[in-house]
């Protein structure tokens, strides 16, 4: 099942860079179909650990069975909280890959497609108490055309907004292709669906906070890595990926890091290696992969 699942990104180099121990304990937040967890797992030893996450309930029809791994059905948002339970305070390596899984994609009822008629959804747990519908159907005007410009980066976000709020006003917008429908003045030709890719990615990005939830993962694997402990992260936007790029360089997300007396930076990562991506062939076999960005830094 994990194959059809998801086909796991820049599997070896995102394995590669976590410098895996036989002994060591690591974690892979976003398990999906388990393609980078059974990679980490070939790495480890008896007495080796994996811990991963998955906050969608689909995910745990793929929990390998093997004694040294853990799954936990929980947003990684919650990673420090849940691996204490499990009496663990340090890991030696945390790897994330960001992207929307294939089986999310695929998934027609999931809402996340724009090949698919399908209710508004999005959310990556069922569990999650606002869908596409609430930020379609209920948001305010600013909210609305701050969510479609900030997470999809769309020039007509005041006109696409204006346009929902008074077609919503006749009738609920309940389904994907409604939602074209409303918005198809906003869709030349030749261009349509790049640009329904970002309306879909802001709705989705809205929904399940991932903005906020990878700012709250960041802050967490400083504590989390032991010292040398690598952090591997696989990002698919400009949005995330300045995030991990910026969290690498200064430790935070804003401003300049503090410097000491005589002029030196404290920062919890050093960077390591350049930044990778995906090779002709990946894309090729596997075309999720094209936007893909891999950044690993170590725990100073």
């Amino acid at each position: 099942m994990g194959t059809m699942y998801h086909n796991p990104v820049l599997l070896q180099e995102s394995v590669k860079g976590l410098v895996i121990k036989e002994d060591g304990v690591y974690v892979d937040v976003t398990f999906g179909g388990g393609g980078h967890s059974k990679e980490i797992l070939k790495h480890l030893g008896d007495k080796g650990k994996l811990f991963a996450f998955d906050q969608d309930e689909d995910a745990i029809g793929n929990v390998i069975d093997d004694k040294r791994f853990s799954l936990i059905n929980e947003n990684f948002r919650y990673i420090k909280q849940f691996l204490k339970f499990y009496g663990i305070r340090k890991v030696d390596g945390i790897l994330a890959d960001f992207g929307v899984s294939s089986h999310q994609f695929d998934k027609a009822e999931r809402g996340f497609s724009t090949r698919f008629d399908a209710d508004l959804d999005m959310r990556m747990s069922r569990r999650n108490a606002i869908s596409a519908y609430e930020v379609v159907n209920d948001y305010v005007y600013d909210d609305l055309r701050r969510v479609l410009f900030q997470y999809g980066d769309l020039r007509n976000a005041n006109a696409m907004a204006k346009t929902i709020l008074e077609q919503r006003e006749l009738a609920p917008i309940r389904t994907t292709d409604r939602l074209k429908e409303v918005l198809r003045q906003f869709l030349p030709k030749g261009r349509e669906h790049k640009i329904l890719a970002q309306i879909y990615q802001a709705i989705r990005i809205e929904v399940n906070q991932e903005i906020q939830v990878i700012k709250e993962f960041l802050e967490q694997t400083s504590d989390l890595l032991d010292e040398g402990g690598r952090l591997s992260i696989i990002s698919y936007h400009s949005l995330e990926d300045r995030l991990v790029k910026r969290f690498i360089r200064a430790g935070q997300f804003e401003g300049e890091p503090e410097k000491d007396f005589y002029g030196n930076i404290d920062v919890p990562f050093k960077k390591v290696g350049p930044l990778i991506v995906p090779s002709r062939e990946e894309i090729k076999k596997n075309n999720r992969a094209r936007s893909a960005k891999l950044r690993i830094a170590a725990r100073i």
